[in-house]
């Protein structure tokens, strides 16, 4: 029978076995909506015990639009040192691609993230490769609406960038499309996606050269600890990544877990949901020090 991770009572009863953070922003910092203040709280008093945190989001906009958009949540400056997104992967990887001739596909407020680079944002026909962000219309949209474009991307074998490798994220008490979930469906076509987010490898080497351009040391991988709501993406990539992970239950998985709006998880749905893959260290249904 398959036994589930600890349940913490506060981040403070094991941060001394860490020099780094790396965690989640949307299911842990908040939901969507409004902030948890519990959390900038705890994430401060680990800076205060001596640890760096890096915010490391699949938000595809560059780190400087997540930033803003904490500001107005009222997210505390003193609850991280930086941070590290699936948009900033992406602007790597169209860097790489100088001239570049690409189709947006997302909403428009996400444009922002071709500032500077040399690349053309064109129409699908004349485009060169796909960059996905998201859907047009998250609020009512799936992604069976896209199943006939991403037919027809396949068929010219375009490649396909997929800016947020999430399936879905928490809206208020709703979960909603992310553009990973269009990257799934053009990938059972048969197509070919880049990832640029967790659970892929290269957010983390961003979070690590980040580190490194602080002036800090970068710790082993076993005293790094990721905090986040997503087995897929955040539980699994800090196993592969080699790092303990410390599993937030009120985020995505609230409802399988009874864990909605901060309540205790239930403790056999969570032994069942690490059962067939890597654990996480401990799970607490919601940030707090």
């Amino acid at each position: 029978m398959a036994v589930a991770p600890p349940l913490l009572s506060g981040l403070s009863e094991i941060v001394s076995d860490y020099d780094l953070i790396l965690c989640d922003v949307w299911g842990v910092i908040h939901n969507g909506i409004s902030a948890f203040p519990a959390t900038g709280d705890a994430l401060t008093r680990a800076r205060d015990a001596g640890l760096t945190v890096l915010l490391v989001s699949n938000a595809p906009r560059p780190n400087a639009f997540v930033a803003k958009m904490l500001d107005g949540m009222g997210v505390p400056r003193t609850a991280y040192d930086g941070i590290v997104t699936s948009g900033d992967v992406t602007r790597a990887v169209l860097a790489a691609r100088p001239g570049a001739r690409i189709f947006h596909l997302g909403p428009s407020r996400d444009l922002g993230t071709y500032d500077g680079l040399d690349v053309t944002v064109t129409d699908l026909p004349e485009a060169d490769l796909v960059v996905c962000t998201g859907l047009l219309n998250d609020e009512v949209e799936t992604p069976e609406d896209y199943r006939d474009m991403l037919t027809g991307m396949r068929a010219r074998d375009l490649p396909f960038i997929c800016a947020n490798p999430d399936l879905v994220v928490e809206r208020g008490d709703r979960l909603i499309y992310c553009a990973g979930a269009l990257a799934q469906l053009y990938d059972e076509l048969g197509g070919s996606s880049v990832y640029c987010g967790k659970p892929h490898a290269p957010v983390y080497a961003e979070a690590l050269k980040r580190l490194e351009a602080m002036g800090r040391p970068v710790p082993a991988p076993k005293r790094v600890l990721a905090i986040g709501d997503a087995l897929r993406t955040d539980i699994i990539g800090a196993a592969g990544a080699g790092f303990d992970g410390l599993f937030i239950s009120s985020g995505i998985h609230a409802v399988e877990l009874a864990s909605e709006h901060g309540a205790p998880p239930d403790m056999d749905a969570v032994a069942k949901l690490f059962a067939d893959g890597p654990s996480p260290r401990a799970v607490m249904p919601r940030l707090s020090w």
